[in-house]
């Protein structure tokens, strides 16, 4: 058992959006004033696949989320749970009792949607319920909505799979990002004279719009933010592949990163990807990208 008490924010989480960040916000302020460490705990997969069977596609990977979560909420302690059939046959009073007992848990904070336990048994009203019962405290955030738009992870994806990232970005509260290991690519750029790193969505993250967008890039290590054209895509023009790749050309950068860390910020979709005649018409194509982001950023 950990002694430390715990202010628990429990959810999803997938895309850390604006509605999640009422949960997040709120279990900070509570531990404030309780004296206890603010905490999220979160799924490595989505529940409803293994309910359900349904293939959903995550906006972001466990790591990206907490990532996310640390960055633009300051919670560091993130519990990311392997929901497998133990957890999901957990009945939902055990689910709370055990995160009591194992996590310290002296407060939750959840969505008015929330549910947990065996077949969804238990509920948010249920929850606070059960809490009050037990002496704990307990919150339950209200819908949040934007222009009569619900703020959900569905409606999110579906602005993804458009390439309408500034919308997204509205719905998120910040932008859309990647974050991986630089790869090894084919070199395709450097020799059209445009160096570019290659990097991947993680398996089962939903792979955006195929197009070419205005993003910004921080390398680990360094502050500096950098900016750049990225295509997502199968690269017609040159390879034509079956698996989407996410290359970028970083503006007026030309060091060697291969091996290390970046995040990726999606700010705009410039256009959809197209195969172009020839490398030579791709390569003025790219300076005219360069140009519409050094026009976006106001650079």
């Amino acid at each position: 058992m950990n002694e430390e008490k715990k202010v628990i924010a429990l959810g999803f989480f997938d895309g850390v959006h604006r509605g999640h960040a009422t949960l997040l916000k709120k279990a900070a302020e509570i531990s404030e004033g309780l004296r206890a460490t603010p905490a999220v705990l979160t799924f490595d997969v989505s529940p409803g696949r293994l309910v359900s069977g349904e293939k959903v596609e995550l906006i972001t990977s466990p790591e990206e989320r907490a990532e996310i979560i640390r960055r633009y909420f300051g919670i560091e302690e993130i519990i990311v749970l392997q929901f497998d059939h133990n957890l999901m046959h957990m009945r939902w009073r055990d689910f709370i009792s055990w995160l009591v007992r194992d996590f310290s848990a002296v407060h939750f904070v959840v969505g008015y949607d929330f549910r947990f336990g065996y077949k969804g048994e238990g509920n948010s009203q249920k929850l606070a319920e059960k809490c009050a019962e037990l002496g704990l405290g307990c919150d339950v955030m209200p819908q949040v909505a934007i222009d009569g738009i619900r703020v959900s992870s569905t409606y999110i994806r579906e602005l993804l799979s458009k390439g309408d990232m500034e919308k997204a970005r509205e719905f998120l509260g910040h932008p859309h990002s990647l974050t991986d290991i630089v790869r090894f690519g084919y070199k395709l750029g450097s020799k059209m004279g445009s160096p570019t790193i290659n990097m991947k969505f993680p398996e089962n993250v939903l792979v955006p719009a195929h197009g070419v967008y205005a993003t910004t890039v921080q390398i680990e290590d360094e502050e500096k933010i950098h900016y750049a054209v990225t295509n997502i895509g199968v690269r017609p023009t040159v390879r034509d592949e079956s698996e989407a790749s996410v290359e970028s050309y970083i503006l007026d950068f030309n060091k060697n990163i291969y091996g290390k860390r970046v995040r990726l910020e999606f700010h705009k979709m410039l256009r959809p990807e197209k195969k172009f005649k020839s490398v030579e018409e791709l390569k003025e194509q790219i300076k005219k990208d360069a140009h519409e982001v050094r026009k976006y950023f106001k650079l």
